[in-house]
């Protein structure tokens, strides 16, 4: 989703709104540099274990009411949706309490982190920032954006559409701000594929 190549799997990376998944764990166990915020990192391991239990229902559920909003073919079908996150969650809690140890899993959130002035090369930011825009307001996406340009050199972002698959309402005000602001900003075909319409991600450097 972030068409991240050999180079950008080098620099120092934040990965924001992470949650329970594998890259942080993946990419420090191939030598890079990675830290991890998110809120969720504040809860013990077998807390976040309970509360992924408590969702994943749910998460099908509401995945097998709009089947039709997502291609299926990487991931083949509920059952391997299901099977793919688990996998990855099942690498990231073998990660976890080393991670937090190493100061790897931070708990902090989007729109102050607590990070100095390019503290790193390359901030990723997935499925958070536009997705969520009926929960988050402009102002929000505004600072959060304006706050992940302030510690990284370079901000990804992915996706662009909302939870309805809509393009968000959000991007031109972000765009205008951020360029106000002294940034360039792009956009990129990605070639993850899985939620209809999610084709683009967000560059800010």
């Amino acid at each position: 989703m972030f068409l991240l190549t050999d180079d950008d799997l080098g620099k120092s990376i934040l990965g924001c709104g992470d949650g329970p998944a594998s890259f942080n764990a993946g990419l420090t166990k191939a030598g890079g540099s990675v830290i991890s915020v998110d809120p969720i990192y504040r809860f013990s391991v077998d807390e976040i274990r309970s509360r992924v239990k408590d969702v994943c229902s749910d998460i099908v559920s509401e995945v097998s009411k709009t089947p039709d909003d997502f291609i299926w073919e990487s991931i083949r079908d509920i059952d391997h949706l299901v099977q793919v996150r688990m996998d990855a969650m099942a690498l990231f809690f073998a990660d976890y309490e080393q991670g937090k140890m190493e100061g790897r899993y931070i708990d902090a959130s989007l729109p102050e982190l607590p990070f100095k002035d390019k503290a790193f090369d390359l901030a990723l930011c997935s499925h958070y920032l536009f997705l969520y825009s009926s929960h988050l307001s402009l102002e929000q996406h505004i600072r959060s954006m304006n706050e992940l340009c302030r510690v990284a050199d370079e901000v990804r972002v992915y996706p662009l559409v909302t939870l309805e698959s809509k393009r968000s309402e959000f991007i031109g005000p972000v765009v205008s701000e951020l360029t106000d602001n002294g940034q360039d900003v792009s956009f990129h075909k990605a070639k993850y594929r899985f939620q209809k319409g999610a084709e683009e991600m967000l560059i800010a450097k």
